[in-house]
């Protein structure tokens, strides 16, 4: 029998049945002047996603994505505007968004697209070409080029194989950012009785992170905010499960995920012997047990609503395996920006250094981040709309939760991806106007003196686009 090799036994899972039908929403978004309730209402109710299943294939019947459902519900059946309808720029816009704009917090030369949705039509801009650091709202184009490489049903396996005869196991990774100790323990049941079927009572433990390539640490270095960028890890490799944002990470994520595994074996009745180590799975072996992520609409919203540095990761390195590109950073953006070009988008002076926009090397203008927003809105690329509802929904949700206050006029209005690192700050989402308009927009400002002054000042802008 052929040696098995790591990406087969990583994408083995595309064959499971595992796929029902959550229901469709056609086109879906979040189009008209009944979105401050909607979100309100969504926000209420929201809760950890991750048990919804879809039907494929994602062009013929694609469902919203997982927290979408009731917040479309609660905007009736106005649909967005037709490309013949009246796009004319709101009265003021530019007189209102240029002095907003020329805030000093903003640094020197802020940049600025808002554009309509639905018919692409640039409202007001300046700047819009020109590549800055984005920091996190980089995010959305590590988003799009996932979800157009792997599509909203793709879930990510961890596998544990073996071969038919033997004592010896392999728990494979199959990048998955977001498994934990219970689905781990889940993987753990499994196993066991799949082994016990077998007559197997000792088992000998190896672990394979064979499907990445390249460095574990992210350019910057150690980093409370991302973990060693493995193909296999529990918790984030975070010393602690229940931290969350910057933490105590683990060096060596695969070695921890793999040690947990072992201690949770001998809980249900398995002699591990030895320490587990590191290797591929032996010539013959075949998936034994396998756990899934939640499908990638819900991991994507996930990633964009707490703007977790090691999803975005994942998700560019999965977007690699998926077109056949090196899953390692340099590989990764490679893969990102093919996805991009793929979907015409514009990409000149763009640069993808990294998934997560933590390494300042990374560049995209306002006019990019934009479009992409086009395309997720597009009505013919239902597989993308779960980067609009993904984004943090202000005074309410995520990264915008604690930023508007019952005051503002964008609270509850203004979905958008947040991005701070030090001297750059960002913010690009989408806002429904008064008139039924979706709008998108993104500003980016380089050179900021103190985040605490920048933000507001990003905040007000998206804000007066909800007046």
């Amino acid at each position: 029998m052929p040696k098995v090799r790591t990406w087969q036994l990583a994408t083995g899972a595309a064959a499971l049945g595992l796929v029902v039908s959550a229901g469709a929403v056609a086109a879906a978004g979040p189009w008209d002047t009944g979105q401050r309730k909607a979100e309100r209402q969504w926000a209420a109710a929201q809760a950890p996603t991750g048990g919804a299943h879809h039907e494929p294939p994602a062009r013929e019947r694609t469902p919203a994505a997982p927290s979408a459902p009731p917040v479309l519900a609660a905007l009736g059946t106005t649909g967005p505007r037709t490309a013949d309808a009246p796009a004319r720029p709101p009265a003021g816009l530019a007189a209102t968004l240029g002095p907003l704009l020329g805030d000093s917090a903003l640094g020197p030369a802020p940049t600025a697209s808002v554009i309509d949705l639905a018919t692409g039509e640039r409202l007001w801009a300046k700047g819009p070409a020109t590549p800055m650091t984005p920091a996190s709202t980089i995010k959305i184009a590590t988003a799009v080029a996932a979800l157009s490489a792997l599509g909203p049903d793709h879930r990510i396996p961890t596998t544990v194989a073996a071969p038919p005869e033997g004592d010896r196991v392999t728990l494979v990774g199959g990048g998955d950012a977001t498994l934990d100790r219970a689905r781990l323990a889940t993987l753990a049941d499994r196993t066991a009785a799949a082994l016990r079927e077998r007559g197997t009572e000792a088992v000998r433990l190896t672990h394979d992170t064979s499907l990445y390539a390249g460095p574990l640490l992210h350019p910057i270095g150690p980093n409370g905010n991302l973990a060693p960028v493995s193909a296999l890890m529990v918790d984030q490799g975070r010393n602690d499960p229940r931290t969350t944002g910057d933490a105590t990470r683990t060096k060596d994520p695969a070695g921890e995920t793999a040690r947990v595994f072992a201690d949770l074996l001998s809980e249900r009745g398995l002699r591990v012997t030895g320490t587990p180590a590191p290797g591929r799975a032996p010539e013959g072996a075949v998936p034994l047990a396998q756990v899934l992520s939640a499908p990638l609409s819900a991991v994507v919203e996930r990633m964009l609503t707490s703007s977790d540095n090691d999803i975005a990761e994942s998700l560019a390195r999965q977007t690699a395996v998926a077109t056949g590109r090196e899953a390692d950073f340099a590989g990764a953006g490679k893969a990102v920006t093919d996805r991009l070009r793929r979907l015409g988008l514009p990409l000149e002076g763009a640069r993808f250094a990294d998934g997560s926009g933590l390494d300042r090397r990374d560049r995209v203008s306002a006019g990019l981040l934009t479009a992409l927003l086009a395309r997720a809105a597009d009505p013919d690329r239902p597989e993308l709309r779960p980067v609009l509802t993904g984004l943090p929904v202000a005074g309410f949700t995520g990264t915008l939760g604690t930023r508007y206050d019952e005051t503002s006029p964008g609270s509850g209005l203004v979905r958008a991806k947040t991005g701070t690192l030090s001297g750059v700050d960002s913010l690009a989402g989408t806002v429904a106007t008064p008139d039924g308009r979706l709008i998108g927009f993104a500003f980016l400002a380089n050179g900021t003196g103190s985040a605490a002054e920048a933000r507001p000042a990003l905040d007000r802008l998206a804000a007066a686009l909800a007046g």
